[in-house]
């Protein structure tokens, strides 16, 4: 009878452990399609995440190609405004080379002419009105002394040269009275109110008011005049120095000559 029982029992144990050896497979299977779940879940991340760091190395790179391309473009608008300057520049060098040997042309042209024109002005003076001769006679000698000068430039010379003759110009359209020293017949130096009317008249009078005359062109030497025409040189004198409203004034005028 027990061995029937404990026949009995262990049958029922086989029975009991039988549905556990079945169902121990279907639980390993689970596990391993978790394991493998999570393992492609984890791949999907770092796939993701190769997705993304690729993703934003490209954008790097995209922003640093358009940037560069900008760059690139730039460079290439400074590069042609720097040639057209070189270009410039060169043609700036090329009419400058041109115009120093135009330079060296004109000094060489233009430094007897001012010396022509320097040795004109010194005949001019000894034939004109002797009026302010020391001072005229002076300023010619200066343009002489200047023009053997080698510290003072062309264009200085030149502007110096050109100045003389416009003071000259400017005597031929001006009335002026000054007093100088006249030297009379007997060699005697006297004070005098000198009078003169543009290049036409050259007249003088004695600071007493009377005496007075007028250079004669003709005869190169001072005349004395009567009283009548002394009393014009002293209204003409107050005229010139504008004490007097400018009016008609009665003038020693030699008449021209016929040319022979």
């Amino acid at each position: 009878m027990r061995k029937s029982i404990l026949r009995c029992l262990a049958a029922l144990g086989a029975f009991a452990l039988a549905p556990v050896a079945v169902n121990a497979a279907p639980a390993d299977g689970v596990k391993q399609a978790v394991q493998a779940q999570a393992q492609i879940n984890q791949a999907a991340v770092a796939s993701q995440n190769t997705v993304n760091n690729v993703s934003d190395e490209t954008q790097k790179l995209l922003e640093e190609y358009l940037t560069s391309k900008e760059q690139v473009d730039r460079l290439r608008v400074y590069n042609q405004n720097l040639t057209s300057l070189v270009r410039d520049q060169q043609e700036t060098l090329s009419s400058i080379d041109r115009q120093m040997k135009d330079v060296d042309i004109v000094e060489k042209e233009i430094v007897p002419l001012m010396l022509r024109m320097v040795d004109q002005l010194d005949q001019f003076v000894k034939l004109d009105l002797p009026f302010l001769l020391e001072e005229r006679t002076n300023r010619v000698t200066q343009l002489k002394d200047m023009m053997e000068s080698s510290s003072v430039t062309i264009s200085e010379k030149y502007r110096r040269v050109m100045e003389a003759y416009q003071i000259e110009t400017e005597y031929g359209r001006t009335i002026e009275a000054y007093r100088g020293r006249l030297k009379g017949a007997d060699g005697a130096e006297r004070e005098v109110d000198f009078l003169r009317v543009g290049r036409l008249v050259l007249a003088y009078q004695t600071l007493d008011k009377a005496e007075g005359g007028f250079w004669n062109r003709a005869g190169k030497q001072w005349e004395e005049l009567d009283g009548g025409a002394v009393a014009g040189i002293n209204g003409a004198l107050r005229v010139a120095r504008k004490q007097s409203a400018p009016d008609l004034i009665n003038l020693p005028i030699l008449a021209p000559e016929a040319a022979k």
